[in-house]
């Protein structure tokens, strides 16, 4: 009994956060509804990707240390005596006040989007005939992707941080972006109507896909290097320690299935490994550097005045990979403030974002351009 409260408390706190979103969609004027929650819902992944990286830079991720309540609670409100006898015998340890709030909130936002991707798939439910089963299907799976992410959450707090599984929370994070932003881009309603509009693709599918596959190892590395606390343990840059190429063990630094802190054996990780994991990650940058930068300077020479949206996209992308060149730098230079990791995290999934929207113009085909005299 005490159980199925928790759960209709922390519905109805799902129900009025997914309900101001709703209420500002349902007034404002403009598109259709279906296709304004698309795209709210990509926002608010966005911001929930975020703000778990805020989250796991504050080590809040414990600040509440069951699931999926706060002491099997609905808010720290209820927990608070439980969560300040915790901080009493651990004033700095992984439960305060404060970081059970951040965790809870976490928890509501991403709870927010579960229910909005419900409503999806109930609107696309209801307009089967019109549209056709393509876009219930599509919300049915991003429905399954959003429970697989709470499940992989609610690991991330019974397992205690273990690197692996908070990486892999954090990569399904970024997936459930693409898929959203890849859903938000159909134009479902329009597939319904007798009039077909010809896009023009000029972007090659095949550099889109391999920028897409180092993206997202590198994002991987980059998880691996915040998951382990690797992001000091090279404090110089160009170097590590004052060496072009620092001492490595890889077969430590990328043992995947440890306790946070130690090594496959359950001892302290050494520091040779966590050099290893960040001088990997600072390495793999350059390729996706290359890589993506190759593909959105190629896609500002094939933009024209009628793909003026694909050249808005293509400078968007250098600029973030640009930022996330200078946000990495600042870490380490700057010993990893707030304000840079985040930045840095908000940029990964700015760049996500970026190559889907670049995949509408993308075709496995080459194209040619016509001149007309």
């Amino acid at each position: 009994m005490p159980n199925l409260i928790l759960f209709l408390e922390l519905a109805a706190i799902a129900i009025i956060f997914a309900g101001l979103p709703l209420l500002y969609l349902w007034r404002k004027p403009g598109y259709s509804f279906f296709q304004k929650l698309n795209w709210v819902l990509v926002f608010m992944t966005f911001d929930l990707i975020v703000f778990g990286a805020f989250t796991r830079l504050t080590d809040s991720g414990l600040g509440c240390p069951d699931w999926p309540g706060c002491y099997g609670t609905s808010n720290p409100f209820h927990a608070l005596s439980d969560i300040q006898q915790a901080e009493s015998v651990m004033p700095t340890g992984p439960v305060t006040v404060i970081k059970a709030w951040i965790e809870m909130i976490h928890r509501y936002l991403a709870m927010t989007v579960g229910a909005l991707i419900l409503v999806q798939v109930a609107i696309a439910f209801s307009k089967l005939k019109s549209f056709g089963k393509n876009p219930l299907l599509g919300s049915l799976g991003l429905l399954f992707l959003v429970c697989v992410q709470g499940a992989f959450g609610a690991w991330t707090v019974t397992l205690k941080l273990q690197p692996i599984i908070v990486s892999i929370h954090l990569m399904l994070a970024l997936v459930l972006l693409a898929c959203l932003t890849a859903y938000a881009q159909q134009s479902w309603e329009s597939k319904s109507s007798a009039v077909r509009s010809i896009r023009v693709r000029p972007l090659s599918a095949q550099l889109l896909t391999l920028s897409f596959i180092v993206l997202f190892i590198q994002v991987f590395l980059g998880a691996w290097v915040s998951t382990n606390y690797a992001v000091l343990a090279c404090p110089d840059f160009p170097t590590c320690l004052g060496s072009a190429w620092p001492q490595t063990n890889w077969s430590e630094g990328f043992t995947l299935w440890r306790q946070l802190g130690l090594n496959a054996r359950g001892e302290f990780i050494s520091p040779v490994a966590l050099q290893t994991i960040h001088w990997a990650h600072r390495l793999f940058a350059m390729l996706v550097l290359v890589v993506l930068g190759t593909l959105g300077w190629s896609a500002l020479q094939l933009a024209t005045p009628v793909l003026s949206s694909l050249s808005r996209v293509a400078k968007l992308l250098l600029a973030v990979l640009l930022l996330q060149v200078l946000s990495g730098i600042s870490n380490v230079v700057f010993q990893w403030p707030l304000f840079a990791a985040l930045l840095h995290t908000a940029g990964s999934a700015a760049l996500v974002f970026c190559l889907v929207r670049m995949s509408y113009w993308a075709s496995w085909k080459p194209f040619i351009q016509k001149k007309i005299a």
